[in-house]
Protein backbone atom coordinates (compact mmCIF):
# COMPACT_ATOMS: atom_id res chain seq x y z
CA UNK A 1 0.00 0.00 0.00
CA UNK A 2 0.92 3.56 -0.78
CA UNK A 3 0.46 6.20 1.98
CA UNK A 4 1.43 9.94 0.81
CA UNK A 5 4.01 11.63 2.74
CA UNK A 6 2.99 13.30 5.51
CA UNK A 7 3.57 17.36 5.41
CA UNK A 8 0.13 18.96 7.07
CA UNK A 9 1.05 21.18 10.01
CA UNK A 10 -0.50 20.34 13.71
CA UNK A 11 -1.69 24.28 14.44
CA UNK A 12 -0.02 25.70 17.42
CA UNK A 13 -2.74 26.94 19.93
CA UNK A 14 -3.28 27.10 23.93
CA UNK A 15 -6.39 25.84 25.56
CA UNK A 16 -6.31 26.65 29.43
CA UNK A 17 -7.46 24.22 31.71
CA UNK A 18 -8.45 25.45 35.08
CA UNK A 19 -9.14 24.34 38.49
CA UNK A 20 -10.07 26.28 41.51
CA UNK A 21 -8.36 27.76 43.60
CA UNK A 22 -5.38 26.82 41.22
CA UNK A 23 -3.51 28.70 38.40
CA UNK A 24 -4.22 27.99 35.20
CA UNK A 25 -1.77 25.35 33.16
CA UNK A 26 -1.41 25.61 29.52
CA UNK A 27 -1.60 22.61 27.11
CA UNK A 28 1.06 22.45 24.34
CA UNK A 29 0.07 21.68 21.22
CA UNK A 30 1.44 18.95 19.29
CA UNK A 31 3.14 21.30 16.74
CA UNK A 32 5.97 20.71 14.29
CA UNK A 33 5.60 19.13 10.66
CA UNK A 34 6.96 15.53 10.48
CA UNK A 35 9.21 16.10 8.06
CA UNK A 36 11.38 17.70 10.91
CA UNK A 37 10.76 14.87 13.73
CA UNK A 38 10.77 11.56 12.12
CA UNK A 39 9.50 9.97 8.09
CA UNK A 40 6.12 9.05 8.61
CA UNK A 41 7.03 6.86 5.06
CA UNK A 42 10.21 5.09 6.94
CA UNK A 43 7.81 4.55 10.42
CA UNK A 44 5.30 2.60 8.06
CA UNK A 45 8.05 0.98 5.66
CA UNK A 46 9.74 -0.59 9.36
CA UNK A 47 6.68 -2.13 10.48
CA UNK A 48 6.30 -3.34 7.26
CA UNK A 49 9.37 -5.29 7.00
CA UNK A 50 9.87 -6.79 10.76
CA UNK A 51 6.22 -7.95 10.36
CA UNK A 52 6.74 -9.71 7.30
CA UNK A 53 6.67 -13.43 6.59
CA UNK A 54 10.66 -13.23 6.15
CA UNK A 55 10.74 -12.94 10.03
CA UNK A 56 8.98 -15.82 10.74
CA UNK A 57 7.55 -14.00 14.11
CA UNK A 58 10.88 -13.32 15.46
CA UNK A 59 10.24 -15.90 18.75
CA UNK A 60 13.32 -15.78 20.53
CA UNK A 61 16.34 -17.89 19.81
CA UNK A 62 15.05 -18.73 16.16
CA UNK A 63 16.45 -17.34 12.80
CA UNK A 64 14.10 -14.98 12.58
CA UNK A 65 14.47 -13.04 15.69
CA UNK A 66 18.73 -13.21 14.50
CA UNK A 67 17.21 -11.51 11.27
CA UNK A 68 15.31 -9.21 13.14
CA UNK A 69 18.64 -8.30 15.62
CA UNK A 70 20.37 -7.63 12.19
CA UNK A 71 17.84 -5.61 11.28
CA UNK A 72 17.62 -3.09 14.13
CA UNK A 73 21.53 -3.11 14.75
CA UNK A 74 21.94 -2.54 11.14
CA UNK A 75 19.30 0.77 11.22
CA UNK A 76 20.97 1.98 14.26
CA UNK A 77 24.07 2.38 12.50
CA UNK A 78 22.40 4.10 9.58
CA UNK A 79 21.30 6.38 12.18
CA UNK A 80 24.23 7.65 14.04
CA UNK A 81 23.06 5.72 17.46
CA UNK A 82 26.48 4.63 19.44
CA UNK A 83 26.26 1.56 20.61
CA UNK A 84 26.15 1.02 24.37
CA UNK A 85 28.19 -2.48 24.10
CA UNK A 86 30.94 -2.79 21.60
CA UNK A 87 28.48 -4.48 18.99
CA UNK A 88 25.22 -2.55 20.38
CA UNK A 89 24.75 -6.41 21.54
CA UNK A 90 23.37 -7.81 25.00
CA UNK A 91 23.43 -11.85 25.26
CA UNK A 92 21.73 -13.65 27.74
CA UNK A 93 20.14 -17.18 28.31
CA UNK A 94 17.35 -18.47 30.06
CA UNK A 95 15.11 -21.82 30.80
CA UNK A 96 11.34 -21.97 30.16
CA UNK A 97 9.74 -24.74 30.54
CA UNK A 98 12.88 -27.03 30.48
CA UNK A 99 13.20 -25.36 27.23
CA UNK A 100 16.57 -23.12 27.17
CA UNK A 101 16.84 -20.17 25.32
CA UNK A 102 19.54 -17.51 23.95
CA UNK A 103 18.27 -14.10 23.57
CA UNK A 104 20.00 -10.85 22.52
CA UNK A 105 19.32 -7.10 23.55
CA UNK A 106 20.12 -4.53 21.32
CA UNK A 107 21.53 -1.53 23.03
CA UNK A 108 21.73 2.09 21.14
CA UNK A 109 22.98 5.68 22.98
CA UNK A 110 22.36 8.69 22.29
CA UNK A 111 24.50 11.19 24.38
CA UNK A 112 22.71 13.84 26.12
CA UNK A 113 24.02 17.78 25.57
CA UNK A 114 23.12 18.58 29.46
CA UNK A 115 23.24 15.91 30.93
CA UNK A 116 24.94 13.30 30.41
CA UNK A 117 25.24 10.77 33.47
CA UNK A 118 21.40 11.15 33.98
CA UNK A 119 19.57 7.87 31.17
CA UNK A 120 16.14 8.05 29.62
CA UNK A 121 15.82 4.17 28.49
CA UNK A 122 13.29 4.42 25.46
CA UNK A 123 12.09 0.75 24.79
CA UNK A 124 10.30 -1.79 22.90
CA UNK A 125 10.50 -5.54 22.23
CA UNK A 126 11.33 -7.51 18.85
CA UNK A 127 10.74 -10.63 19.70
CA UNK A 128 6.92 -12.26 19.03
CA UNK A 129 5.42 -15.49 18.86
CA UNK A 130 7.05 -17.44 16.25
CA UNK A 131 5.15 -20.17 13.80
CA UNK A 132 2.51 -22.13 15.99
CA UNK A 133 0.29 -24.23 13.81
CA UNK A 134 2.03 -23.85 10.89
CA UNK A 135 1.14 -20.07 11.16
CA UNK A 136 3.10 -17.55 11.23
CA UNK A 137 2.34 -14.84 14.17
CA UNK A 138 3.97 -11.71 12.72
CA UNK A 139 3.21 -9.26 15.42
CA UNK A 140 3.00 -6.15 13.70
CA UNK A 141 1.24 -3.87 16.37
CA UNK A 142 2.78 -6.09 19.15
CA UNK A 143 5.70 -4.74 18.51
CA UNK A 144 7.28 -4.53 15.13
CA UNK A 145 5.37 -0.71 15.82
CA UNK A 146 7.45 0.08 19.33
CA UNK A 147 10.76 -0.78 17.17
CA UNK A 148 10.13 1.43 14.47
CA UNK A 149 9.42 3.72 17.17
CA UNK A 150 13.07 3.90 18.69
CA UNK A 151 14.23 4.52 14.68
CA UNK A 152 11.46 7.62 14.85
CA UNK A 153 13.10 9.07 17.70
CA UNK A 154 16.79 7.88 16.79
CA UNK A 155 15.49 10.55 13.34
CA UNK A 156 14.18 13.14 16.08
CA UNK A 157 17.56 12.95 17.90
CA UNK A 158 19.77 13.48 14.83
CA UNK A 159 17.91 17.45 14.62
CA UNK A 160 16.82 17.49 18.41
CA UNK A 161 19.59 16.56 20.38
CA UNK A 162 18.21 15.41 23.88
CA UNK A 163 18.84 17.12 27.48
CA UNK A 164 19.76 13.84 29.50
CA UNK A 165 21.43 10.46 27.37
CA UNK A 166 19.06 8.02 25.80
CA UNK A 167 19.24 4.67 25.99
CA UNK A 168 17.37 3.19 22.54
CA UNK A 169 17.08 -0.58 24.09
CA UNK A 170 15.33 -3.16 21.74
CA UNK A 171 14.85 -5.69 24.16
CA UNK A 172 14.28 -9.56 23.61
CA UNK A 173 12.28 -11.99 25.09
CA UNK A 174 9.41 -9.97 26.20
CA UNK A 175 6.72 -12.76 24.91
CA UNK A 176 8.44 -15.68 27.48
CA UNK A 177 8.28 -13.24 30.59
CA UNK A 178 9.81 -9.73 29.75
CA UNK A 179 13.28 -11.73 30.30
CA UNK A 180 15.45 -9.06 28.37
CA UNK A 181 14.00 -6.26 30.07
CA UNK A 182 14.85 -7.95 33.03
CA UNK A 183 18.41 -9.34 32.23
CA UNK A 184 18.86 -5.11 31.30
CA UNK A 185 18.10 -3.73 34.44
CA UNK A 186 20.05 -6.71 36.37
CA UNK A 187 22.79 -6.52 34.75
CA UNK A 188 23.12 -2.93 34.06
CA UNK A 189 25.79 -1.13 31.63
CA UNK A 190 25.50 1.56 33.57
CA UNK A 191 24.73 2.35 37.23
CA UNK A 192 20.86 2.06 37.54
CA UNK A 193 20.95 4.81 40.27
CA UNK A 194 21.75 7.42 37.20
CA UNK A 195 18.61 5.31 35.33
CA UNK A 196 16.08 8.72 35.63
CA UNK A 197 12.91 6.97 33.71
CA UNK A 198 11.61 4.14 31.34
CA UNK A 199 9.32 5.33 28.55
CA UNK A 200 8.25 1.50 26.88
CA UNK A 201 6.53 1.52 23.67
CA UNK A 202 4.45 -1.60 23.20
CA UNK A 203 1.26 -2.06 20.79
CA UNK A 204 0.90 1.43 19.21
CA UNK A 205 -0.25 1.46 15.78
CA UNK A 206 -3.65 0.46 15.74
CA UNK A 207 -7.23 1.71 18.32
CA UNK A 208 -10.67 2.04 16.83
CA UNK A 209 -11.44 4.73 19.20
CA UNK A 210 -8.09 6.58 18.15
CA UNK A 211 -7.41 6.08 22.20
CA UNK A 212 -3.45 5.65 23.16
CA UNK A 213 -2.87 5.09 27.15
CA UNK A 214 -0.04 6.61 29.01
CA UNK A 215 0.42 4.42 32.13
CA UNK A 216 2.53 4.86 35.01
CA UNK A 217 1.70 8.80 36.39
CA UNK A 218 -0.49 6.95 39.34
CA UNK A 219 2.65 5.74 40.37
CA UNK A 220 4.92 8.40 39.76
CA UNK A 221 2.97 11.45 40.47
CA UNK A 222 5.82 13.57 39.08
CA UNK A 223 4.96 12.06 35.62
CA UNK A 224 1.80 13.33 35.27
CA UNK A 225 2.26 17.22 34.63
CA UNK A 226 4.09 16.35 31.62
CA UNK A 227 1.74 14.23 30.21
CA UNK A 228 -1.53 16.45 31.25
CA UNK A 229 0.55 19.54 29.22
CA UNK A 230 0.34 17.72 25.79
CA UNK A 231 -2.33 18.39 23.61
CA UNK A 232 -2.27 16.08 20.82
CA UNK A 233 -3.79 16.17 17.15
CA UNK A 234 -7.21 16.08 17.56
CA UNK A 235 -7.12 12.35 15.60
CA UNK A 236 -5.68 10.60 18.64
CA UNK A 237 -7.05 10.77 22.26
CA UNK A 238 -4.33 10.71 24.93
CA UNK A 239 -5.78 9.06 28.27
CA UNK A 240 -3.96 7.76 31.65
CA UNK A 241 -5.30 4.39 33.44
CA UNK A 242 -5.08 1.05 33.38
CA UNK A 243 -2.49 1.32 36.63
CA UNK A 244 -4.70 -0.04 39.05
CA UNK A 245 -6.20 3.40 39.50
CA UNK A 246 -9.40 2.65 37.59
CA UNK A 247 -11.95 -0.43 36.91
CA UNK A 248 -10.02 -1.17 33.80
CA UNK A 249 -6.99 -3.57 33.51
CA UNK A 250 -3.87 -2.90 35.83
CA UNK A 251 -1.23 -3.23 33.30
CA UNK A 252 1.46 -2.26 35.61
CA UNK A 253 3.43 -5.42 34.76
CA UNK A 254 2.51 -6.24 31.48
CA UNK A 255 5.41 -5.38 29.52
CA UNK A 256 8.91 -4.62 29.99
CA UNK A 257 8.30 -1.37 31.87
CA UNK A 258 7.70 -3.61 34.95
CA UNK A 259 11.84 -4.61 34.81
CA UNK A 260 12.36 -0.95 35.51
CA UNK A 261 9.39 -0.30 38.56
CA UNK A 262 10.10 -3.18 40.06
CA UNK A 263 13.81 -1.42 41.31
CA UNK A 264 12.01 1.65 41.93
CA UNK A 265 12.67 3.39 38.36
CA UNK A 266 9.63 5.72 37.12
CA UNK A 267 8.15 4.69 33.67
CA UNK A 268 5.67 5.45 31.02
CA UNK A 269 4.22 2.80 29.46
CA UNK A 270 2.39 3.51 25.91
CA UNK A 271 -0.06 1.40 24.33
CA UNK A 272 -3.16 0.68 23.29
CA UNK A 273 -6.30 -2.12 24.52
CA UNK A 274 -6.50 -5.41 23.20
CA UNK A 275 -7.74 -5.52 19.42
CA UNK A 276 -9.12 -8.68 17.80
CA UNK A 277 -5.43 -9.67 16.53
CA UNK A 278 -3.37 -9.07 19.71
CA UNK A 279 -1.34 -12.84 19.37
CA UNK A 280 -3.28 -14.20 16.52
CA UNK A 281 -1.76 -15.09 12.82
CA UNK A 282 -3.99 -11.80 11.72
CA UNK A 283 -1.48 -9.25 13.43
CA UNK A 284 -0.31 -8.16 9.94
CA UNK A 285 1.05 -4.87 8.77
CA UNK A 286 -2.04 -4.62 6.30
CA UNK A 287 -4.61 -4.37 10.00
CA UNK A 288 -2.50 -1.42 11.48
CA UNK A 289 -4.33 2.30 11.31
CA UNK A 290 -1.19 4.35 9.96
CA UNK A 291 -2.70 7.92 10.33
CA UNK A 292 -3.34 6.86 14.43
CA UNK A 293 0.21 5.32 14.13
CA UNK A 294 2.11 8.36 13.07
CA UNK A 295 -0.20 10.55 15.33
CA UNK A 296 0.85 8.45 18.41
CA UNK A 297 4.55 8.05 17.47
CA UNK A 298 4.24 12.15 17.07
CA UNK A 299 2.72 12.44 20.71
CA UNK A 300 5.16 10.36 22.53
CA UNK A 301 8.09 12.41 21.23
CA UNK A 302 6.15 15.16 22.43
CA UNK A 303 6.07 13.89 25.88
CA UNK A 304 9.36 12.96 26.21
CA UNK A 305 10.42 16.40 24.77
CA UNK A 306 8.59 17.85 28.08
CA UNK A 307 9.95 15.46 30.27
CA UNK A 308 13.60 15.86 28.94
CA UNK A 309 13.56 19.80 29.98
CA UNK A 310 12.35 18.66 33.87
CA UNK A 311 14.45 17.55 36.59
CA UNK A 312 14.01 13.95 36.68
Amino acid sequence: MNYRYITSLFLVFFSLTSCKGQTETPKIAVEVLEQNWFHADSLLHHVQVLSSDVFEGRRTGTAGAKKAKAYIVNKFQELQVIPLTENYEQHFSFTRRSKEYAGTNVLGLIKGTEKPEEYIVLSAHYDHEGIKGGKIYNGADDDASGISALFAFAEYFQKNPPKHSVILAAVDAEELGLVGSKYFVKNSIIPVKNIKLNINMDMISRNNKNELFAVGPYHYKQLEPAIKSIQPSENIKLRMGHDGSDTLDDWTQSSDHAAFHDVKIPFIYFGVEDHKDYHKPTDDYENIHPNFYQNAVTTIIAVFKKLDTIEL
